[in-house]
């Protein structure tokens, strides 16, 4: 019995303990570090313009949205 009890309080310690004060996270990247990201050969397509309107062509000819944010749909003459 007194195992028992002992095994409950300390399971009780131990999920309680999980509630304590956690210190905030401070972001990685600095703002004044952030236009080493922006660079332009971090992007994954080599012609955004290009793969935009080829995204809006495939939506039309689908007659709906697709899975990579488009909206609407139809004839594509907008």
């Amino acid at each position: 019995m007194n195992l028992k009890r002992f095994a409950i309080s300390l399971a009780l310690l131990s999920a309680l303990s999980a509630c304590g004060y956690i210190k905030p996270i401070k972001p990685w990247v600095k703002p004044y570090e952030r236009q080493n990201i922006a660079d332009p050969i971090m992007s994954f397509s080599r012609d955004p313009v290009a793969d935009s309107y080829l995204s809006h062509v495939r939506d039309a000819r689908e007659g709906a949205s697709g899975a990579d944010g488009g909206a609407g749909g139809g004839c594509g003459c907008n």
